[in-house]
């Protein structure tokens, strides 16, 4: 009975207008949407490998005796493209392109759409595809699975064949379902062959089974708004005002609640900006040189004048009070270095609890979840993020190791020796997280996901068998 029912559901769903626009804009809109973001891909590759050619960082060297100002980029570490990108574009177009390295920090380059109007436009990416359109066009397909049946009156015609109410209602879910993702997976599937056949490399072991895990995310994503749909379907009578409250719902959980919860966020634990917590580290060390400077000339006044009241100071004489001074140098150095991670720390602690209260409060809808497991699984989300800026300081300290620490600002005299010249370390790679790691880290959103369908096809389950028909 239950397959009977199943396929006078998809005939009913088929042969309607929301199924030739459905097909539509599967067949129109994924392998579109795909084959544009990997030519964005490719090129965002191209400007990369120019950049890193022109940053030319392998021969680049620096004599420590040298004077190197504090606010020099001696190196950089830049951000490659990532190839799952293709999906989702994430935060990985408005990270920095670079991170510069100089005595004074961490600075960073534009984002690669700094300057782009398109930017103003937003994305359209195979995420936005799912989370935005596809989420909508679930509810379309739903509103009135019951509503519908109750307004028309057939509704109580069949429940009086002794048809078993959960048969009837798991009919509707899963013949909808079907007819959904029948033409979901198709388009998928050409996008994907479209993408492969300009170069696309599907078959790598790393690539497969993200895109496999990611096909599966989108199905369970739209599982849940086909539950919501249901349960608005069986709490309202009538399909006009199904559609009002469907449409409004996917508003809120589509569009405005995953921004609320930042928005949010901010106010509850404001934070600094990163301009100035790198304006202050440099005003530190300015205070220092000031410190230094000061102390040489108290020094430079006590040597007496000469026959012509003239204070002479002979090379031997600067040596003598660079000498003098490089224990209060090592002192401020010592003081400034251990200031500047007292501040570095603060902020990033402050940084992670903000982040941490957006993400709690946007996840009370399936579609942040849907937004935080896909950039994460196509490595354009927040672990992206967080492995480039800790290479980043990783990078630093070893340049601070090898090069910053040995630069000594107070010497008048300087003595360049070729045996000082340091070669700039290279840049370490970017750590990429496997899948299994990925999916550990992103296990709360997955299960909410699950827990979101599971109380929604129950609530929808409860009402139904207890509505008076």
């Amino acid at each position: 009975m239950l397959m009977t029912l199943i396929q006078k559901e998809m005939m009913h769903h088929i042969l309607s207008a929301r199924f030739v626009a459905l097909l539509l804009m599967c067949l129109l809109l994924i392998p579109l949407t795909l084959s544009i973001s990997y030519q964005n891909y490719r090129q965002n590759l191209v400007d990369y490998q120019e950049a890193v050619k022109l940053a030319n960082i392998e021969e680049a060297t620096v004599n420590p005796n040298d004077t190197l100002e504090p606010e020099l980029e001696v190196s950089k570490l830049f951000l490659k493209p990532t190839l799952m990108s293709v999906f989702a574009n994430g935060l990985g177009e408005t990270l920095p392109s670079y991170l510069g390295m100089t005595r004074n920090g961490i600075t960073q380059g534009p984002p690669a759409l700094s300057s782009s109007v398109s930017y103003l436009l937003g994305h359209l990416d195979f995420l936005f595809v799912v989370g935005t359109v596809f989420s909508l066009l679930a509810l379309l397909f739903t509103f009135d699975a019951i509503a519908g049946e109750k307004e028309a009156g057939t509704l109580r015609i069949n429940l009086s064949n002794a048809l078993p109410r959960d048969l009837f209602l798991w009919s509707k879910l899963i013949g909808g379902y079907l007819v959904f993702v029948v033409p979901f997976l198709v388009s998928f599937l050409f996008g994907l062959l479209l993408i492969v056949w300009q170069g696309f490399p599907l078959g790598e072991p790393d690539i497969f089974p993200r895109v496999l895990s990611l096909t599966l995310i989108s199905l369970l994503y739209i599982a849940v708004f086909f539950a919501i749909g249901t349960v608005i379907s069986t709490y309202l009578d009538t399909s006009k005002t199904a559609l009002i409250v469907a449409f409004t719902v996917w508003v809120f959980a589509a569009l405005i609640t995953p921004r609320v919860g930042f928005l949010t966020a901010k106010l509850i634990v404001p934070t600094r900006t990163a301009q100035s917590i790198y304006m202050e580290k440099t005003a530190m060390r300015d205070d220092f040189n000031e410190q230094i400077n000061k102390e040489k000339m108290k020094i430079i006044r006590e040597i007496p004048p000469d026959e012509r009241g003239v204070t002479a100071v002979s090379g031997e004489a600067l040596k003598k009070i660079d000498e003098s001074v490089k224990p209060l140098e090592e002192e401020y150095r010592s003081k400034l270095q251990n200031h500047s991670d007292k501040i570095e720390r603060d902020y990033k602690r402050q940084i992670a609890r903000q982040e941490q209260v957006g993400e709690t409060l946007s996840r009370i809808t399936p579609t942040s979840s849907l937004i935080y497991l896909v950039t994460n699984l196509t490595q354009t989300g927040k672990v992206k993020r967080n492995n480039y800026f800790d290479t980043s300081v990783h990078y630093y300290g070893m340049l601070y190791a090898e090069l910053f620490s040995k630069i000594v600002d107070h010497v008048s005299i300087r003595i360049m020796r070729p045996d000082d010249v340091v070669t700039i370390t290279q840049p370490p790679a970017i750590k990429t997280p496997s899948l299994v790691e990925t999916l550990s880290h992103s296990l709360v959103d997955v299960l909410l996901l699950c827990f979101f369908l599971a109380a929604l096809t129950t609530g929808a389950f409860l009402k139904f068998f207890r509505s008076d028909i």
